[in-house]
This record gives C-alpha cells, sequence and structure tokens, in this order.
C-alpha cells in the first residue's frame, strides 16, 4: 500500500485476465480510465481452471485485511470447457463441478464485505480454424471448442442471475461483430485489442447502469486530489490556472458515450 486509499478494482482469472495488460488490453485501458480513481489490480494466472483458482482463494482475498475490494472481475471458463484428456490430466473441469466451484468463488469473494462487487465473466467464443492453424493438431486429445464455450457461458449466465450477482455474456457479446473471427484474437483464443474493447464496453455498461453506492463508474467517481493550485498550467485569461484533476485524453473521448 502507498499513499492514500482508494477503491481496488481486482482483476481475477486466467490467461484472458493475465494478458489483460498487453498494449491494448482490457484492465490496460481500465487502468487508463481508472487513474487518479482507483487502483486496478491484476491476478492473473495463465492456464488456470477453477479448481486451481479454489486452492487459492483465500491467499488472494483474505478475509481479515482491513482493505477489501470495491469490485471483482472474476473469470474462469475456458479452460474449464476444454474436452477432458484421455489421461484425466489437463484443465477440463465438468460443467456441474464448474458451476459449484464458481458458486464458492462468488459467495467467497461475497463474503469480504458489503460493499465487495462482482461481475463475472463467461469465456469469449473460439476461432477454432485460427487455433488449428497455429497449433495443428496438438490440441486435438483436449480442443477447445465454440460450442463448449458456449454451453460453459450460458451455465455461468444462469447461475449468476440465480446469485444476483452482474454477469457479462462475452462468448455472445464478441460474436456481435461481422468480423470478430479475424478481429477480437490474436490466436484464435486470446483477446487483441479490438476484442479488448468489447470487453471495456460490456464492463463500463454494466458499471453505468447498476445502482450500486458508492458508483463504481468512472465518471461519477472523483479524482484524487481535485483541488485548484497555482502551481497548475495558467489558462488562457492570463489570471488563473486550469485544474488537470479531472481532465481527459483525447485517447479517452471513444469512452464517454456508452
Amino acid at each position: 500500500m502507498v499513499g492514500t486509499r482508494r477503491p481496488q478494482l481486482v482483476l481475477f482469472g486466467s490467461s484472458v485476465v493475465q494478458m489483460s495488460f498487453n498494449v491494448g488490453g482490457w484492465g490496460a485501458i481500465l487502468a487508463d480510465l481508472y487513474a487518479r480513481k482507483a487502483d486496478v489490480l491484476l491476478r492473473g494466472y495463465s492456464g488456470w481452471n477453477t479448481r486451481m483458482a479454489l486452492h487459492v482463494l483465500d491467499e488472494v482475498f483474505p478475509k481479515d485485511e482491513p482493505v477489501q475490494p470495491s469490485l471483482v472481475i472474476l473469470y474462469f471458463g475456458g479452460n474449464d470447457a476444454t474436452n477432458p484428456h484421455p489421461t484425466g490430466l489437463g484443465t477440463h473441469v465438468p460443467l456441474p463441478e464448474y458451476i459449484e466451484n464458481m458458486k464458492k468463488m462468488i459467495l467467497h469473494i461475497k463474503s469480504l464485505s458489503d460493499e465487495t462487487r462482482i461481475i463475472c465473466l463467461t469465456s469469449p467464443p473460439v476461432n477454432e480454424a485460427r487455433v488449428r492453424e497455429l497449433f495443428g493438431n496438438a490440441l486435438d486429445d483436449q480442443v477447445r471448442t465454440n460450442e463448449g464455450c458456449r454451453i460453459y457461458s450460458e451455465k455461468l449466465v444462469e447461475l449468476c442471475r440465480e446469485m444476483d450477482v452482474e454477469a457479462i455474456n462475452l462468448w455472445t457479446a464478441i460474436q456481435e461483430r461481422d468480423d470478430w473471427t479475424d478481429s477480437c484474437f490474436i490466436d484464435g483464443i486470446h483477446l487483441s485489442a479490438e476484442g479488448s474493447q468489447t470487453v471495456v464496453k460490456e464492463i463500463l455498461k454494466v458499471l453505468k447502469r447498476v445502482d450500486w453506492e458508492p458508483s463504481l463508474y468512472w465518471l461519477e467517481m472523483a479524482s484524487e486530489f481535485p483541488d485548484d493550485s497555482p502551481y497548475y498550467v495558467v489558462g488562457p485569461d492570463g489570471k488563473t490556472t486550469v485544474n488537470l484533476s479531472s481532465r481527459f485524453g483525447t485517447w479517452q473521448n471513444v469512452w464517454l458515450d456508452i
């Protein structure tokens, strides 16, 4: 912890989360939008499934911490949805167990504090042709299919509805683009900058719509150290300074109207 305490937005999940701070990634975009407003913390673990996540849940989110997250964006599912390997090894988790594991994680995160919110992300779709192009038949015995991701995604949305938790169906949202197979992935599985923009748009739509108090929508949150200062740049009138605490970068304008 450094300096004053800001709200914490924690991204917890597998490679879709770990890679979200890549250039143009959805985590990096959120960190940019929430500068001076909240700390976006990355807890991403490539290759993990919900079984692995449950083993470290208490370490990632200890209940006895004096400061708890304001928001947890939770993503697991793509690895769980892969076909089972004949040896029993690998990332596959049967659908009923996956849903039970997600339920356990949601309940744990909900218990952290009365003001800890959750948004669950489902698995994105898969460009199976691109995966085959890059990996050949190396993954045939534990392949990730678009249909499998659909099934796991729909069941997660159903669980979130039952538990009164916000869910974003990325499997559906990304496929709303006609060119999603080519534009939204770097390798058929992991998100490109264009795919990440869809994730950010869907997250901001939720944060703008919900009636959480305090609001976690970036445009409604106060900037840290917002006071005027004689040390800011002098404005056009030559007499007063321009307070930059709430100014946007021109590249952020695309996110102003969600």
